[in-house]
């Protein structure tokens, strides 16, 4: 099934289904037990405000409230507009984009576009289980002194981990000593995971740790022994640095995190495409959420 651009306008029109569409997801309707009254009432919309009214004392319910639409000045539309780019691309969405096609503030689509991505980081599994492929990778950084590569400076490392034909999660680093890597995968992944590394020494510690470790030398020219490689988290690195330097051109080490997890988001959902867009909308309606001023 899929969301195509047709189907979003014909779901959301417009600011009000926008906000129908939250007050379903906060209330279940427009039918609850009123917080002014108490009495069991239907509410009514509200005319230019983004808010429904008690059909017995006329107490007003705010269902934008507590999430990040509250103090927004940015259209419903706008927003519900932004997730569905982030949730159709595959390359994921630069600021600029957002500017020309929502017609706002490149800052306002700045922060709008880093507010998804934080939604999209806190929905990552808590554990990865069975076999895990651990592999890490050094983003960023300037040619320096004829150096390039992991000697080059500014380098970002980033530790992912992928199931077999399953989640993924990365974390960044601030190295890649032994204690570093020991305790990123002890805190990712299951005790009793079969874990395929390469031969980075800093990995010698887990099969103590409760791993069943399996490892390929590609020094050695070795990329595959058995069922044991790192194949599935090389090529999540390749698309995520080909993304980066094609749609964003350049991604800080502070915002790097934020990028990879919007990129794992997608990995993680990729066989299920049609619910991307609902599980973002419906994080973005929890209360408790927040914005960025300004958007």
């Amino acid at each position: 099934m899929t969301f195509t651009v047709k189907s979003f306008l014909k779901r959301f029109p417009d600011d009000d289904a926008c906000l129908d569409a939250i007050m379903q997801a906060r209330m279940g309707g427009e039918r609850m037990s009123c917080p002014g009254c108490g009495a069991d009432a239907k509410f009514y919309r509200v005319t230019g405000r983004r808010a429904y009214a008690c059909q017995w004392c006329g107490h007003h319910y705010y269902p934008g409230v507590g999430t990040p639409f509250e103090d927004s000045r940015t259209s419903l539309v706008s927003w519900f507009y932004a997730m569905y780019l982030f949730t159709t691309t595959r390359h994921g969405v630069p600021a600029k984009e957002l500017q020309r096609q929502l017609g706002v503030t490149y800052k306002c689509a700045w922060r709008m576009g880093h507010q998804l991505r934080n939604l999209m980081a806190g929905d990552g599994p808590n554990m990865l289980s069975g076999h895990v492929e651990v592999d890490e990778t050094y983003v960023g950084g300037k040619k320096h002194g004829g150096k390039r590569g992991r000697g080059a400076p500014g380098k970002t490392i980033l530790v992912g981990m992928v199931e077999r034909d399953g989640n993924a999660k990365i974390v960044k680093a601030p190295n890649v000593r032994k204690v570093t890597l020991r305790a990123i995968v002890n805190e990712n992944v299951e005790k009793g995971s079969t874990v395929s590394t390469d031969e980075l020494a800093s990995y010698n510690l887990l099969s103590g740790d409760g791993y069943i470790h399996g490892r390929v030398n590609h020094g050695a020219k070795q990329y595959v022994s058995g069922d044991v490689h790192v194949n599935t988290m090389e090529g999540f690195w390749s698309h995520l640095k080909l993304s980066i330097r094609g749609t964003h051109i350049h991604v800080s080490g502070k915002y790097l995190p934020k990028y990879s997890a919007e990129f794992a988001y997608r990995h993680n959902h990729r066989h299920e495409p049609h619910v991307m867009f609902d599980r973002l909308f419906d994080a973005l309606s929890t209360p408790g959420q927040t914005v960025p001023k300004g958007a």
